[in-house]
């Protein structure tokens, strides 16, 4: 099943490199682009399917396996020191986030005060920590895995926490494409698994679209961030309230 997921994840990564959309797929397959979606989010896709979808990348199946082999030592995740050398240099942690995002060192340099010096010390140190693979000419390949996440309550989310997270929040959320949403009710334990599954899958499609989106040109895209959480609280002003048992 990991293998599976992997290969698909694989076609997915070559596709985007080749500059090929699911509109294009759809054709190629017989298919709408919707359904093109759901096959690749389901990985419902058959050994034709897959032959069909090489000759379209003119990809040997051989290689989409050898592919997929150098994508399975990918970096899922980061060691604590690791996120605490992120941290205590904003502009390792600016690199490291501009590239990942998909922009190309020259423009990073470009729109922020980092030298062309600088930019190569922390190139090779983010190669180093295993984030990007450093190639000739100051080209890089990221090498976080889809399933990358930051350590629970290690030093990046609790960077995040202590200085974006509340800068985020302090806005109307009233212009073009924002939105905040705040509900609240009694769920069962069921139920909140349910959205918790939902939010996960929503959390997917927001990295596909993001990986998606970097074949875009740079004016076409901005910064965005999407803040999605759910947990079972009581307010502290009413829990203050409560009657001692």
């Amino acid at each position: 099943m990991r293998q599976t997921k992997a290969l698909i994840d694989t076609l997915k990564a070559e596709l985007r490199a080749h500059n090929k959309t699911y509109a294009e797929v759809a054709p190629v397959l017989g298919l709408s682009q919707a359904s093109v979606k759901r096959l690749f989010s389901t990985g419902n896709l058959s050994l034709h399917r897959l032959e069909r979808l090489c000759e379209f990348l003119n990809l040997e199946f051989g290689d989409l396996i050898r592919s997929m082999e150098r994508r399975l030592n990918l970096t899922s995740s980061l060691t604590l020191e690791t996120e605490a050398a992120l941290v205590s240099n904003i502009r390792l942690l600016l690199m490291a986030h501009f590239l990942i995002s998909g922009l190309d060192v020259d423009t990073i340099i470009d729109r922020y005060a980092i030298s062309p010096l600088e930019s190569i010390r922390l190139l090779a140190q983010l190669d180093r920590m295993k984030i990007i693979e450093l190639l000739p000419g100051n080209r890089v390949r990221v090498r976080l895995s889809p399933q990358f996440r930051w350590q629970p309550g290690g030093p990046i989310e609790r960077f995040y926490e202590q200085g974006i997270q509340s800068e985020f929040l302090h806005a109307s959320f009233n212009g073009a494409g924002e939105q905040r949403l705040f509900v609240s009710g009694m769920l069962s334990a069921e139920s909140s698994a349910t959205l918790v599954a939902k939010l996960k899958r929503l959390a997917a499609e927001f990295d596909e679209l993001s990986r998606e989106d970097t074949r875009r040109p740079l004016e076409q895209r901005s910064g965005t961030s999407l803040i999605m959480a759910i947990r079972a609280w009581e307010p502290k002003a009413f829990a203050r309230l409560r009657r001692q048992q």
